[in-house]
């Protein structure tokens, strides 16, 4: 019984401190991307958004610590695992085009949560990507690396 409370104590911080400290390094790593020129730049700098993500995350992980402390209730399941096999899917496919990649994660996490019909599969790894590409493209005016896909639309 006291093996389990320690086990459940080393859960409740352990995880969350793995989440700080993994976007503590994303956010190290954004800081050595190129800053763009005042004159050249159109809306915010490419290491401006990951930052902020990383840093709500942490923001986030510091309030579960305080107020919804992590319990380990049950072994990962078939989906748990699924999604981190996604996951090196997802980082296999980006050299080749990152909304492919995006779209291949997005349909086969659905798929993984339980959604089945084909339509709707297609639809999210269609439209996720999509809506993504758009809102940074022409929202955000961010320029993504080069691919398969943004080729057809950067000419």
């Amino acid at each position: 019984m006291q093996d389990k409370q320690a086990h459940g104590q080393l859960v409740r911080w352990l995880v969350p401190l793995a989440i700080i400290a993994f976007c503590a390094l994303a956010i190290v790593i954004s800081t050595t991307f190129e800053r763009m020129p005042p004159i050249l730049k159109r809306g915010i700098q490419p290491s401006d958004f990951p930052q902020l993500v990383a840093g709500l995350i942490i923001l986030l992980a510091l309030l579960s610590i305080w107020r919804e402390p992590v319990r380990l209730t049950e072994r990962l399941g078939p989906a748990t695992w699924g999604t981190f096999v996604l996951m090196a899917v997802f980082v296999a496919l980006v050299p080749v085009d990152f909304f492919l990649a995006l779209g291949v994660f997005a349909a086969g996490l659905a798929f993984l949560w339980g959604e089945r019909r084909p339509s709707l599969l297609a639809t999210v790894g269609v439209m996720v990507p999509v809506l993504v590409f758009f809102l940074f493209d022409l929202a955000f005016e961010i320029r993504f690396p080069r691919g398969l896909l943004t080729n057809l639309w950067y000419g």
